[in-house]
């Protein structure tokens, strides 16, 4: 009986894997557990095997190898691990598997159930293979950040409406705000000064959606864990 208390007070063994979206060090400060580089197939596998009760999907490999599969998802679930997504490939695999149990949170991750955004390009960005650090804009956060320039007006309606379908012509590693209003003005989507403006709000006021997103997921963690959030 008192090992099997012991073992109900026990605290769970909780994982996230992230490093894109927001920092080891910066999502340590959040919530104190492990952390892995973006997920890939086969590290669900890897993490029911260790022990991690509770694994946090927040950045995950998209096109360089292969991504981590539904299938390994729900078995890590069936093993009676909680598995909570969000931000990125977190979102995407909670949006396909919330039927399922896993727990989505976040925008983003609504869009995707929603159906307002479909692609996996969405949240796809290029990184540093080093630090796994962003090294490209993703599509969420340059349409947001759009629309709060038009919002701002800084840029009208239809420029807003020309620059996000530009933004999503590109290919996700190519898209950032400096090529996207150079391009536009080329394309005389907006004129040359108006681009220079633009580029500055961009830079100094980008709404970063995807880090918001991460930071609930880890919120998430937090209460199934049953810390304070104080």
């Amino acid at each position: 009986m008192e090992t099997e208390a012991q073992e109900m007070s026990s605290p769970r063994k909780a994982l996230v894997f992230t490093g894109t979206s927001i920092s080891h060090e910066e999502a340590r400060k959040i919530l104190g557990i492990d952390y892995r580089p973006p997920v890939f197939r086969g590290n669900m596998e890897e993490a029911v095997r260790a022990g991690y009760t509770l694994v946090g999907i927040i950045d995950g490999v998209f096109f360089s190898r292969a991504a981590v599969a539904h299938k390994e998802i729900i078995r890590a679930m069936d093993e009676g691990v909680t598995v909570v997504g969000g931000c990125s490939m977190g979102a995407l695999r909670a949006s396909e598997l919330d039927v399922h149990g896993m727990i989505g949170v976040g925008r983003i991750y609504e869009w995707y159930r929603d159906g307002v955004i479909e692609d996996d390009d969405e949240v796809a960005v290029a990184t540093n293979p080093d630090t796994f650090e962003p090294v490209s804009s993703p599509m969420v956060n340059i349409r947001e950040t759009l629309l709060a320039a038009s919002a701002k007006g800084i840029i009208d309606q239809e420029s807003c409406t020309g620059l996000t379908g530009l933004a999503k012509r590109m290919h996700y590693a190519e898209r950032n705000y400096f090529w996207l209003t150079k391009e536009a003005a080329r394309n005389g989507i907006i004129p040359q000064q108006k681009a220079a403006e633009l580029l500055d709000y961009c830079r100094e006021h980008e709404a970063d959606i995807k880090r918001q997103d991460a930071v609930m997921v880890l919120e998430k963690m937090k209460e199934l864990l049953g810390e304070s959030s104080e």
